[in-house]
């Protein structure tokens, strides 16, 4: 056979409207018979420090187009509505720059793609960091990257930094990349599944495929964008086109394979997954048909012996720009300004909510709550703790120690969550639900105490949450997860740090809420909303 050399990802066009930032920073230099695009270093730290600011405020149109989609869709559920409805308004506060799409603002990804005539004469990833410490230094983002010490000694950075940077060469003479904000939400929704061949037949990777969607579950801030790349010629291959395919950087790939090994997209498949995804009545987090947007299938080469299979998910929170610099200037993705025109002229209809005093005493609250059924939505009004991972790992130690459980856990329900900082003037910054599942370990342990025994996050739980409450008559109710800048400026009255403040955005705090929208999951009588779903 006669050598061929296949362009791994042979993306066909780049469709993004760019807008264009500077003509600064850039010139043509001629060296012998070669033109170099010489770049100051100064517009690698601009694009990126633009970057980030634009893709943690503002969301692409088709992403908001597809939200309007389900608002619109005769078959959609009430619940599916009223999630897009909320992350349409959700959208259109964090696009007036104050507070962003959502309050885990993520870790900071940058992928490049340099030309071979394209000079800067530096470290480029020291630049492009540098662009993203200024956004999260001036902007009221997260700092939610925590450095280890020692093995087992962690402390948060302070800046977001560092970054992942990952730089790759081209031919040509212009720079390309792709910037993303990854909240842990998603990122802790990537799979990776060493399957074999037998994997590769209609009926075996449609089994594989509906068993697996429940893996993806509520956690992660549904609808979701699908990716699904099957192959690869290493593990980190399949799920680094995992990552890119969610964020829509391979749409223009080709729909068919070739003898070299070119990757392509399989529409059928996709269409096929995304029937599958709609029939699991799992829906935009509170059961429906949307529990995706869309998907992507991607089809790689493998060795003979293994088979990659991946699956991971851009979520609610669709944080992925696009930048360029070429001879011309600067560049970066157009994302959507106004998503009020989104927006329905009135909003879906739904039955109305059940209002909770959280300020009556926790017996009490209980007894409330153990009137209604599950799927019960729910208007919260008073007092919550927020307390998350390092917080729930500290009572744990005070517990061990033989010491009491705090008050504040045994008074309140406890809401797992972490802030984005607060703008100036305003009693909160962005404040949505982390993913209720990191804290499940704790729950047993703390209800025997007295503590947690209502508890508000996003996403779905094991059986042993659902065996606690059913033992100690708690309760666990699911907030929406995405829409964290209009709970921050509908939903919540005042902040306050009452223990830990040390732990910084994980420390804990009191919260007064008004009128905050929640559901019924986790019952005191042994039900689960989304374990019937599963059945």
């Amino acid at each position: 056979m006669e050598f061929r050399y296949q362009d791994p990802y042979p993306i066909q066009k780049d469709d993004t409207v760019y807008k264009k930032l500077t003509s600064d920073y850039v010139k043509v230099e001629k060296h012998g018979e070669r033109e170099i695009l010489t770049i100051d270093p100064k517009g690698l730290e601009l694009l990126a420090e633009e970057a980030m600011a634009d893709v943690s405020f503002m969301l692409r149109s088709s992403h908001l187009e597809s939200l309007k989609r389900i608002i619109d869709d005769p078959e959609a559920t009430d619940n599916d509505r009223f999630v897009a409805y909320n992350l349409l308004q959700n959208a259109a506060v964090a696009a007036e720059g104050a507070l962003p799409s959502c309050q885990d603002t993520g870790t900071a990804i940058v992928m490049g793609k340099k030309g071979e005539n394209v000079y800067t004469g530096v470290e480029d990833g020291e630049y492009l960091s540098k662009g993203i410490y200024n956004t999260y230094q001036k902007r009221n983002l997260r700092y939610s990257q925590v450095v280890p010490l020692t093995m087992f000694d962690e402390k948060n950075s302070g800046s977001n930094l560092p970054a992942q940077i990952d730089i790759y060469a081209k031919k040509g003479d212009y720079y390309e990349f792709l910037f993303l904000t990854k909240g842990g939400g998603s990122a802790n929704k990537t799979f990776l599944y060493q399957k074999t061949k037998s994997l590769l037949n209609e009926k075996s990777l449609e089994a594989f495929v509906k068993e697996r969607i429940s893996d993806l579950g509520t956690a992660a801030c549904p609808p979701y964008h699908l990716a699904l790349v099957i192959g690869g010629t290493s593990a980190e291959a399949n799920l680094a086109a995992v990552k890119k395919a969610s964020a829509k950087y391979y749409d223009n790939l080709p729909t068919e394979g070739n003898e070299a090994g070119q990757a392509f997209r399989d529409l059928e498949w996709e269409a096929k997954v995304q029937k599958i995804c709609q029939e699991s009545s799992i829906g935009a987090q509170f059961g429906g048909k949307y529990l995706t947007h869309d998907v992507r299938v991607i089809r790689l080469p493998r060795h003979a012996a293994s088979c990659p299979v991946g699956m991971g998910v851009s979520c609610s929170a669709d944080r992925n720009i696009k930048g360029k610099i070429t001879k011309d200037g600067i560049f970066l993705e157009q994302l959507e300004e106004d998503p009020k025109r989104f927006l329905p002229a009135t909003p879906p209809h739904l039955e109305e909510a059940v209002e909770i005093d959280l300020n009556k005493p926790m017996p009490e609250i209980l007894a409330e709550l153990s009137k209604y059924p599950i799927k019960t939505r729910l208007k919260l009004n008073g007092t919550l703790i927020v307390a998350r991972d390092i917080a729930h790992a500290k009572i744990k130690e005070l517990l061990d120690a033989g010491q009491p459980m705090p008050e504040y856990f045994k008074n309140h329900p406890i809401y797992y969550a972490g802030p984005a900082k607060t703008p100036e003037g305003m009693a909160s910054g962005s404040f949505g639900p982390t993913t209720a599942g990191r804290m499940d370990v704790y729950v047993d342990e703390f209800q025997s105490h007295g503590g947690s025994m209502v508890m508000l996050a996003k996403g779905n739980r094991t059986a042993d949450v659902t065996n606690a409450c059913h033992k100690y008559g708690g309760f666990y109710i699911g907030s929406i997860g995405g829409p964290a800048a209009i709970l921050a400026k509908d939903n919540i009255l005042s902040v306050e740090v009452v223990d830990f403040p040390e732990l910084g955005m994980e420390a804990v705090r009191k919260i007064e809420v008004k009128d905050f929208p929640a559901f019924i999951i986790t019952d005191d009588k042994g039900n689960d909303f989304f374990a019937n779903l599963a059945h």
